[in-house]
C-alpha cells in the first residue's frame, strides 16, 4: 500500500473543460467547436521553412531569450501596430506559448500573499498559477451581454496587498475588446495604486467590424509597468507548435528570464527560424483578421434563424450562443447532450466563472473549413 503524504499545490483542479469537451467529442464523433484549434491546413511557405531550416543545421539549443532574428521582428512588428520600440535585446523573450508566457510571469512577480485582480469569465490558467504561487486571486465578474469592465468595481477591489492586474483583449471566452477609454481608466489605477498588469493579447490580429485592437503597449505609462503575452499558434494557425513571446520592460524582463530559465530554457530553434523568416517575406498577420471576419460573419448567418441568440463576438475567433430560448438545462449539461444528441461540442461558460455563474451561453470556435461550419449550423439549426 502507497502512503501518499502528499499536499495538493492545487487541491480544486481537475482536468481541464477542453480536454472533456474534445475527448466527448472524439468519442461522440462529433464536430469539435469546442477547443480553440484550426483544423484547415497551414500555409505550405512557412511548413517548407522549418524544414530547411532542420536541414541547415538549426536543430539545437536556440538562445534562452529567443532566436535574434525572430526577435528583432517581433519589434519591428511592435513598432508598426503600436509606435512602440522595445529593444529585442532585453524586452522580448520567446516561449513554449503564450500559457508559458503568463506562467512565468506570474511567477517572477507574485510572492506569498500578493493580490492579483482578474477577471471572469477567464481563461482557466490565471486562478490556478497564482495561487501556486501563494497570491490570492481575486475575481471581479463581467456580465453578459457586454462583458466590460466596471472600473469602479475594480477601484473597490483593490487594497494595500493588490500587486498585479490581469486583462485579456480580445477577450476569450466573450469575443469583447478593451477600448482606449479602457486603458485610459486602467492608466489612472495603475499610477495611483503602483500597481503592476499582466497583459494577455494572444488574438491581436483578430478583431472584427473595424475594431482596432487597444494593446497596452500603445501606453507609456502601461507598458512601463506591464507584461505583455502574445501567441504565434493562434495568429499564424499553428497551435500544437506552442510558440509565444513575452514583451516587458527591461525591469521586469531580467526577473521573468530569471524563471523561464529553469522552468524551459529555450523553444524549438528550426520554428522560431522559420517564423522569423516567414512574417518578413509573407507579412501574414494582415489576412488574419479577414480570414476570421468572413468566419464569423458566416457561421453566426447560417445560425440567424435558428432557436439560439448570438452574442456579438468584437475578436478572438470564439462565438458565444445563448440558449435560453431553447431550455434551462446547466450549461454544462446542454454542452454535453448537444455533443451527443446533435454531434457538436462547444464549451459552457460557466466554468471560466469562479462561482460558475450560468448565464445559458455556450461558446463555439469558428476557426474552421467553410464545410465544417456548414455543418455544424446545420445540425445546430434543428434544435
Amino acid at each position: 500500500m502507497i502512503n501518499n503524504n502528499i499536499t495538493s499545490k492545487l487541491p480544486n483542479v481537475g482536468t481541464t473543460i477542453f480536454t472533456k469537451m474534445s475527448s466527448l467529442a472524439n468519442k461522440e464523433g462529433a464536430i469539435n467547436l469546442s477547443q480553440g484549434f484550426p483544423n484547415f491546413p497551414i500555409d505550405n511557405k512557412i511548413s517548407d521553412l522549418v524544414s530547411k531550416f532542420m536541414v541547415k543545421g538549426y536543430n539545437q539549443y536556440a538562445p534562452m531569450a529567443g532566436d535574434i532574428d525572430l526577435r528583432q521582428s517581433i519589434a519591428n512588428q511592435i513598432h508598426t501596430n503600436y509606435s512602440c520600440n522595445v529593444n529585442p535585446d532585453n524586452e522580448i523573450t520567446i516561449t513554449a506559448g503564450a500559457t508559458q508566457a503568463i506562467f512565468t510571469a506570474l511567477a517572477s512577480i507574485i510572492n506569498k500573499e500578493d493580490e492579483v485582480i482578474y477577471f471572469t469569465p477567464a481563461y482557466d490558467c490565471y486562478a490556478p498559477t497564482i495561487e501556486l504561487f501563494g497570491g490570492v486571486s481575486i475575481e471581479i465578474p463581467l456580465r453578459s451581454p457586454h462583458f466590460s469592465i466596471d472600473w469602479e468595481q475594480v477601484k473597490c477591489k483593490i487594497s494595500s496587498k493588490t500587486k498585479l492586474i490581469i486583462i485579456n483583449t480580445p477577450h476569450n471566452p466573450t469575443g469583447s475588446v478593451l477600448r482606449k477609454d479602457d486603458l485610459k481608466e486602467l492608466e489612472k489605477i495603475i499610477s495611483q495604486n503602483d500597481l503592476y498588469v499582466l497583459s494577455d493579447e494572444v488574438y491581436e490580429h483578430i478583431t472584427f467590424d473595424n475594431e482596432p485592437h487597444c494593446s497596452v503597449l500603445s501606453s507609456e505609462i502601461l507598458y512601463n509597468k506591464s507584461f505583455v503575452t502574445f501567441s504565434f499558434g493562434k495568429s499564424l494557425h499553428v497551435t500544437g507548435w506552442k510558440l509565444g513571446y513575452c514583451i516587458a520592460p527591461p525591469y521586469l524582463m531580467k526577473e521573468f528570464r530569471k524563471v523561464h530559465q529553469f522552468n524551459v530554457f529555450s523553444c524549438n530553434t528550426p520554428m522560431q527560424k522559420a517564423i522569423a523568416e516567414y512574417i518578413n517575406k509573407e507579412h501574414p498577420f494582415e489576412q488574419v483578421k479577414s480570414l476570421y471576419q468572413e468566419k464569423r460573419d458566416l457561421f453566426n448567418n447560417l445560425l440567424k434563424d435558428s432557436s439560439f441568440t448570438i452574442v456579438p463576438s468584437k475578436g478572438t475567433y470564439f462565438q458565444l450562443l445563448g440558449y435560453k430560448n431553447i431550455t434551462n438545462e446547466l450549461d454544462t449539461e446542454f454542452a454535453i447532450r448537444l455533443t451527443k444528441e446533435i454531434g457538436v461540442a462547444s464549451i459552457p461558460i460557466s466554468v471560466f466563472y469562479g462561482d460558475k455563474q450560468d448565464d445559458k451561453l455556450l461558446r463555439f470556435c469558428f476557426a474552421k473549413t467553410e464545410e465544417t461550419l456548414i455543418e455544424a449550423a446545420k445540425r445546430l439549426c434543428t434544435i
